[in-house]
């Protein structure tokens, strides 16, 4: 399997695949492909697996593509302007937030995981359930603007806007902690809360917060009378 990232303000992955390679998607990740491909849409990993999807943001149902012939391409596309970032999944297991998933080799695995705090779940703004992706092969994550990405050293602690937050490794701490003052929490425009991470291990961040932005948008639109 080949790649390469195309586009820049709303980037997309484009794959060519040999004969019997495949890949599988949330459901409206591919956007075109050349003959000599079939698809099929499952309950990828079964019925269990599938529901536990649907609490990260993902569809239930995944599709797989899967190559009939040689040098067959495809490619899956990004909903948002942003980047799409290649992730070597055997050398770099991560937890994601949801919607970050795009599409990923068939020998990847994509599992529902709960947060380790009860304070996590109710206030980290992504709930109690976050997306853990393993296995061996390449995945692709989409990202809300820029990617920025750091190695936090043992104990050393990031703060971040929970929306901001896209993937750590599975050996980082994951909490959420209250912002101090309350002048701070009414007028400071960041709202209740933070994510702290501590390290050891990578961790992934977005430049953008889609959700943010359209929340601002919204609150532009005229309301009717």
């Amino acid at each position: 399997m080949q790649y390469q990232i195309i586009g820049q303000t709303v980037p997309a992955v484009e794959v060519t695949l040999l004969r019997g390679e495949s890949m599988f998607t949330q459901r409206g990740g591919m956007i075109w492909q050349t003959e000599g491909i079939t698809m099929k849409t499952n309950a990828r990993g079964g019925i269990g697996k599938s529901l536990a999807r649907m609490f990260t943001g993902e569809s239930i149902f995944m599709s797989s593509y899967t190559a009939e012939a040689d040098n067959a391409r495809i490619a899956f596309g990004s909903t948002v302007p942003g980047t799409v970032v290649p992730v070597d999944v055997a050398a770099t297991p991560l937890i994601c937030q949801k919607g970050a998933f795009l599409c990923a080799e068939q020998t990847v695995d994509l599992k529902a995981v709960f947060t380790k705090k009860l304070s996590a779940g109710f206030f980290g703004g992504e709930g109690f359930v976050l997306q853990q992706i393993t296995g061996a092969g390449m995945a692709f994550l989409e990202i809300d603007g820029d990617m920025v990405e750091y190695d936090l050293r043992q104990g050393e602690v990031m703060k971040v806007d929970t929306g901001n937050v896209v993937a750590f490794s599975p050996t980082v701490q994951y909490e959420i902690e209250t912002v101090k003052g309350l002048g701070n929490i009414l007028l400071g425009g960041e709202g209740l809360f933070l994510t702290r991470l501590t390290g050891p291990g990578r961790i992934i961040l977005q430049t953008q917060n889609f959700n943010d932005f359209a929340g601002k948008i919204i609150a532009l639109v005229p309301k009717s009378n």
